[in-house]
């Protein structure tokens, strides 16, 4: 997750794939970033990196385990004060939480469609 915890900005951007080995070399050829591997066990995901220092600026991820559920594609991560009531609200405003409120990277998070159909994930650090 990136430094950005500041309420209503985009802290992160990641996507869920079935071939994130594929992803992950798709975008280094493309876009020129590097990889970081992010163990998950018995697996790795990536962090993707900036060429120029290495930096972390978005993630590919396998979808399995606690990801399986998330819909393949770029998923931002919001910033929000309170991911359960955050999530509350979206029911309540004519949306679906599609992954319940959990725990991740020292915070918690939830993924979201609005009402027209768009995905986001709702962080919480």
């Amino acid at each position: 997750m990136s430094d950005n915890s500041q309420v209503g900005t985009i802290g992160w951007i990641d996507m869920t794939v079935d071939d994130a080995d594929g992803v992950r070399d798709f975008y280094k050829t493309v876009v020129g970033w590097g990889s970081d591997d992010v163990s998950m066990g018995e697996y790795s995901d990536y962090s993707m990196t900036l060429p120029s220092n290495g930096e972390a600026v978005s993630g590919i991820c396998h979808a399995r385990g606690g990801n399986a559920e998330i819909p393949p594609g770029w998923l931002i991560y919001i910033v929000v004060e309170d991911v359960e009531a955050s999530a509350a609200a979206c029911t309540k405003n004519g949306g679906e939480v599609i992954v319940p409120p959990k725990d991740l990277a020292g915070g918690r998070f939830c993924v979201i469609r609005d009402p027209a159909g768009a995905t986001a994930a709702l962080y919480q650090p």
